[in-house]
């Protein structure tokens, strides 16, 4: 795969916190305190039987391989250019639908955790549309102009998730100290059948390590570092999972943790409780700054699979060119900018805010994990054998699971057409864009 004109910025510690922001996501962390204290067990479930598994995949695949594109490359060299292609674009457009659904938890968490007064500027559309359109573009534009400069928002937006983590644990050791723990720890799950839809999401949380593949034209010495990036990345990204929950459950019962407003409300309970009111501030920002890393990072790794795909031929020439002075595969950050945000409008249409944010995330869950089971195929020819048929039975597992609605959507049949049609069109759309480039 050719690379001229990508440059190697990432080192070891710049990978490293790439990686987490790629992986870590606060958005995730109410809703798995809302779900209780069995939560930790399904944290430690998904980062044994898929982290882990992807970790050894991506180590593995990344030295088989090396190049610019991550899974288009090993996809494409072990089982051919369309289901390449379909991966490609399959993740893309998930990735697209993460950025409107992920923008809408992160900024309105932000604005309701600033305190009361400022929770009518949550509540209406106008204000949180624009807010998360200028987060979006915040972070794409500094990596447009460069990985020298764009790897510092990933940078920042991850020690201000290490920042989230250490202040809710602080937080919940005083808080137990004074008055105990809110709610009773007791890790064991209750396996039910919501317990089982709420795995695909547990699992996407730990995903993102991946990115690293994708990035692998731009690390220095990808063969070593990748790896050791990797395992450190990914134990934080389950300590700060399970910690996270554990500090929430500590602070507040589940039942006063709403899965959009969570961090508002313990942050709240926080600062009334240790007589700390810049608690609510600090959590707002942090939890708006570490949204900005993730959108960089996330739509920094995923630009390059448009660009290995232009490469490749399979995509108009403009997509394989790479900025003669930032470096970067500038059309495809700019058009995942574009798409994303033309998204973040026309998702809401017709529903509530609270059911156009779960269609969003079933659909992008869904898309977005049918290349890994092209990835532990490469990785099962590879050799990790374990490791494949690990992450392939989390897989399926996940892509039936978020079908599914939760009690949140009312409109169970607006629901279903929403995942059906849009599964079709993700597939439908790749093999018609593979076919005309298959015909030029």
């Amino acid at each position: 795969m050719a690379e001229s004109g990508l440059k190697r910025e990432l080192g070891l510690r710049d990978l490293t916190l790439f990686i987490v922001a790629c992986i870590v996501g606060t958005r995730w962390i109410p809703a798995a305190a809302h779900a209780g204290p069995g939560s930790v067990t399904l944290w430690l479930l998904a980062a044994v039987l898929f982290m882990v598994p992807l970790a050894f995949a991506v180590a593995r695949l990344s030295a088989k391989y090396p190049g610019a594109g991550g899974f288009y490359l090993w996809t494409r060299n072990d089982f051919g250019r369309w289901p390449a292609f379909l991966c490609f674009w399959s993740y893309w457009v998930a990735i697209a639908f993460w950025f409107p659904s992920a923008a809408m938890f992160y900024m309105s968490a932000g604005l309701y955790a600033l305190g009361p007064q400022y929770q009518y500027l949550a509540e209406s559309r106008v204000v949180l549309l624009a807010v998360s359109l200028a987060a979006i573009w915040i972070a794409l534009g500094t990596n447009l102009v460069g990985m020298k400069v764009g790897k510092w928002t990933e940078n920042v937006g991850a020690i201000a998730t290490w920042g989230v983590g250490a202040l809710l644990v602080a937080v919940a050791v005083v808080v137990g100290m004074r008055h105990g723990s809110a709610t009773p720890i007791d890790i064991r799950p209750t396996w039910d059948w919501d317990t089982i839809n709420s795995w695909a999401n547990f699992a996407y949380a730990m995903s993102g390590l991946e990115m690293a593949g994708l990035m692998n034209a731009e690390i220095r010495d990808p063969e070593r570092t990748i790896p050791r990036a990797g395992w450190i990345a990914s134990g934080f990204a389950f300590l700060f999972y399970a910690g996270a929950t554990i500090a929430l459950l500590v602070i507040s019962r589940p039942e006063k943790i709403s899965e959009m407003n969570g961090f508002a409300e313990v942050a709240g309970v926080a600062a009334k409780t240790v007589g700390a009111w810049w608690i609510t501030p600090l959590v707002a920002a942090l939890v708006m700054a570490s949204a900005v890393g993730q959108f960089g990072g996330l739509g920094t790794g995923v630009s390059r699979l448009p660009f290995a795909a232009g490469v490749d031929h399979l995509l108009p020439k403009v997509f394989a060119r790479v900025h003669p002075r930032w470096g970067t595969p500038h059309f495809a950050i700019l058009l995942l900018g574009v798409v994303a945000s033309f998204l973040l409008i026309v998702m809401q249409a017709g529903d509530t805010m609270r059911a156009a944010y779960q269609s969003l995330v079933s659909l992008m869950v869904i898309t977005g994990f049918f290349p890994y089971l092209y990835m532990f195929g490469s990785a099962w020819k590879a050799g990790r054998r374990i490791s494949a048929l690990s992450g392939w039975a989390v897989t399926v597992l996940a892509i039936v699971c978020p079908v599914v609605p939760t009690s949140e959507v009312h409109n169970v049949w607006l629901f279903e057409f929403k995942i059906v049609l849009g599964t079709l069109a993700v597939i439908a759309s790749a093999w018609l864009l593979y076919r005309r480039a298959q015909a030029k």
